[in-house]
């Protein structure tokens, strides 16, 4: 089966990513303009999303160990990010890139730009998550899960009880409480159209009706959804359901996920086909599963490692525990189907 269930162990950051064609080809002339493709063997260039950071203690170690700079180029978000890497396949502005996931990861490995390498440290636990029918071209690094995050102090404030599952969110008691992201322009919007997918296979499209019908508000991307319109995010909005990942109530305290509403999103890391410094892009990947890089991911970056061992912060447990069940689709699959399903949900929406 192409969408199934998968019992999980191991991952998700509060972010993500507008897919804009416009931008991504603004993206390819700005770096075609700084050529940061020319490079040298003491330096590598990491193209990635702006959600990307670590340490900068850790960057360092980069350089201590390997005798390389680590230059790191952030290139819009995770859409923008792969449509300018399978535009510029062999012609690349950068050494590697990070932050391509499976809902994208179809295109850049169809496009030949990436090339493959197999990094000894996979087979801790990283090559579990490798895309399906490829040859190496991406290696995973981290995981998320993209699920419905609740405000619960808002619901015990106002004595209502809050919900515990995806599908009473279209029940009249928390009408016009749910904000979502569209799938077309948001990868966790997409992330939330692929759980509907799993979880309610032919009916997806009834419970989407069910939940515009119930008043469900419509944005952009997650910077507009949590940050502005999620009553417990930053601008304090007025709807206390959003979009978010099981590992964002470890950022919010008084918030918590539904975990039987997750979709597994893997972020992957990938030499580039044509790259100046293809052995420094080799090491990174490397140092990207590395034990210390992968125990930083989760406070820098508030996602699960996916190397095995990597201890998570002990307040995790209670308050972001990995979901046991996840909707998981192939790479292919989510490619071959995902204009089909963005015109269901254009239908529903707009009908």
């Amino acid at each position: 089966m192409a969408i199934f269930g998968n019992r999980s162990g191991g991952i998700r950051r509060p972010g993500r990513t507008m897919i804009v064609a416009s931008l991504a080809i603004s993206l390819v002339a700005t770096l075609s303009a700084c050529g940061s493709g020319e490079g040298s063997a003491n330096e590598v260039t990491l193209l990635t999303h702006d959600s990307f950071q670590l340490p900068q203690e850790i960057v360092d170690q980069f350089q201590t160990e390997t005798g390389m700079k680590l230059k790191i180029v952030h290139s819009g978000d995770a859409g923008a990010l792969s449509a300018t890497i399978s535009l510029t396949p062999g012609s690349p502005k950068g050494d590697a890139v990070f932050g391509i996931d499976n809902t994208f990861a179809a295109r850049p490995i169809e496009a030949k730009a990436l090339l493959p390498y197999v990094s000894p440290a996979a087979a801790n636990g990283a090559a579990e998550f490798n895309v399906e029918g490829s040859a190496g071209e991406l290696t995973a690094v981290d995981r998320g899960d993209v699920c419905i995050n609740i405000d619960d102090a808002w619901f015990d404030t106002r004595g209502i009880e809050a919900p515990t599952q995806f599908d009473q969110l279209t029940e009249p008691k928390y009408r016009d409480l749910t904000v979502l992201m569209d799938p077309s322009t948001s990868s966790p919007g997409m992330g939330f159209l692929l759980a509907t997918l799993g979880r309610f296979r032919n009916h997806a499209p009834d419970y989407w009706r069910g939940m515009v019908s119930n008043g469900a508000k419509i944005v952009s991307g997650w910077e507009v959804a949590y940050n502005q319109e999620f009553s417990a995010g930053a601008g304090h909005g007025k709807r206390p359901i959003v979009v978010s990942y099981a590992s964002s109530p470890a950022a919010t305290p008084g918030t918590s996920a539904l975990l039987d509403s997750c979709f597994a999103q893997v972020e992957y890391i990938g030499v580039l086909r044509g790259a100046a410094n293809t052995e420094g892009a080799k090491k990174l990947v490397d140092f990207m599963l590395s034990p210390t890089v992968q125990a930083a991911l989760p406070t820098s970056m508030y996602v699960y490692p996916v190397q095995k061992g990597t201890p998570l912060p002990a307040s995790w447990r209670q308050r972001a525990p990995i979901p046991a069940w996840t909707v998981t689709m192939t790479p292919a699959y989510i490619s071959a189907h995902r204009e089909e399903w963005l015109n269901e949900w254009r239908a529903v929406v707009k009908g």
